[in-house]
């Protein structure tokens, strides 16, 4: 099984009392109650990718949280991820992770996913779909959390799927099959999710829960 997860900001103490607002007492409770969260949906052989900002403790801190995490682990570098850049412990994390990257395609189900920490509105495979009309191509994203620039991500992503555009010239103009998922941990009770799951988190959290329609939108378009 594989899933994914973003912004954990392990030791990230502030993240309680400011933007968050998580309202664990401490980083140490915030710590304790995501490993046991992640470990309660993880097996050991599943795959979990984290989307960029896992942790802002030290290299030790941060390896000593890895050792408690269940899974194999696949890096998509965010911005806090300074403890990457830690020579003396590179080979650590190299061996932890699968692999540690700043951006990736991968494949799920028949799907494709990109990773990137950045949401990216325009990107590889947007248009394609598959053969019942809907999306072979997700655009998984972290980095915003619950601000206004996931506000600003999701209107971007309505306006696309308002947006009508001819494919082929055979074909009639269809709305841009657009599909960005923000895999914030909070929108997930700090589990990492599937891809399914995502997808119902996601079209439930911006549209009400209308699941893939191809051209799904507010007004119905």
């Amino acid at each position: 099984m594989r899933y994914y997860i973003s912004d954990c900001h392990f030791f990230h103490e502030a993240l309680n009392t400011r933007m968050d607002l998580r309202g664990f007492s401490d980083a140490a409770q915030m710590n304790e109650e995501m490993i046991a969260r992640w470990n309660d949906r993880v097996r050991k052989k599943d795959e979990v990718v984290v989307l960029g900002d896992l942790s802002v403790g030290s290299a030790q801190e941060t390896a000593d949280i890895l050792e408690r995490l269940n899974g194999r682990i696949y890096m998509i570098r965010g911005n806090h991820d300074r403890f990457l850049d830690r020579k003396e412990y590179a080979e650590y994390f190299e061996k932890r992770f699968v692999w540690i990257r700043d951006y990736a395609t991968m494949h799920d189900a028949g799907r494709t996913v990109i990773l990137s920490h950045y949401p990216i509105l325009c990107y590889n495979g947007q248009y394609r779909l598959d053969k019942k009309g809907r999306p072979r191509t997700y655009m998984l994203y972290g980095h915003v959390h619950d601000t206004v620039d996931e506000a600003l991500v999701a209107a971007a992503e309505k306006r696309a799927r308002h947006t009508l555009r001819q494919m082929a010239p055979e074909a009639e103009p269809a709305p841009i099959p657009c599909r960005l998922i923000n895999c914030f941990c909070m929108y997930a009770d700090y589990a990492p999710q599937t891809l399914d799951t995502w997808i119902k988190i996601t079209e439930e959290r911006r549209y009400g829960g209308e699941v893939d329609r191809p051209g799904h939108g507010p007004d119905g378009a």
